[in-house]
């Protein structure tokens, strides 16, 4: 399943960005990149309703919070996950208050960004494994969330091949210190792009790689990695 994705978002790198982030995962699908909230109501006019929005609070037109308003009056409430520079302590009250999922300050880490898709990915599915009634135990559990320190229940991690996971680690070990796009380790280990940024997020949310952003790439911003090495 495909869950369908729209950014709202004035800045066209922190947009791209978010976009690069959301789409490292296969089951998410950027459908629309709002440079305003009024563009994002207009395109949910006429467009099937999205599962997830990554909303800035400060935004030309209307903030963030009146976009949900205008969002939920027209009967829509997808999941919201704040990314934003907006850290007043009312904002975020009134926001957390309207449902939102998540709430990431500006600038903040690939790992971080992971986490609130995370909790997204297992609250959906949680939910749609139990479509009836919830007892207390069920709900205590959907209120929970994730356990950010035990990696080995999120979905990223599921899949991964051990072999191919140790090829990786050998190249990039081969070569620590260095950086590499997900694009640039593709071609040295010879797997395709979509295979290696399912390892490269596994290895990030393990903490043996590092990701940071090359904004000095002609055009769009890529991320980078760099090997830290396993825990063990």
């Amino acid at each position: 399943m495909s869950y369908r994705v729209m950014i709202v978002e004035d800045d066209p790198m922190v947009a791209a960005i978010d976009q690069q982030y959301v789409e490292t995962d296969l089951r998410f699908q950027v459908v629309y990149l709002a440079k305003n909230p009024l563009e994002g109501l207009e395109y949910l006019r006429s467009h099937p309703p999205v599962d997830l929005v990554i909303l800035d609070y400060y935004t030309p037109g209307l903030n963030g919070m009146e976009f949900l308003d205008q969002l939920h009056s027209m009967g829509q409430a997808p999941s919201v996950i704040m990314v934003t520079s907006a850290s007043d302590r009312d904002i975020i009250q009134d926001l957390l208050a309207r449902g939102v999922l998540d709430y990431l300050i500006k600038p903040f880490a690939f790992s971080r960004f992971r986490q609130a898709l995370d909790k997204f990915l297992l609250r959906t599915s949680f939910l749609q494994e139990h479509p009836h009634e919830l007892d207390q135990q069920n709900i205590d559990q959907l209120l929970r969330g994730p356990d950010s320190s035990d990696t080995s229940t999120l979905p990223i991690s599921k899949g991964l091949n051990a072999a191919t996971l140790a090829m990786i680690r050998t190249f990039l070990t081969a070569h620590r210190g260095s950086t590499f796009t997900s694009e640039e380790i593709a071609a040295q280990v010879h797997l395709s792009r979509i295979t290696i940024r399912r390892y490269v997020n596994h290895m990030v949310e393990a903490g043996e790689l590092v990701s940071s952003i090359d904004y000095h790439t002609g055009g769009r911003p890529s991320i980078r990695y760099t090997y830290l090495g396993t825990n063990s």
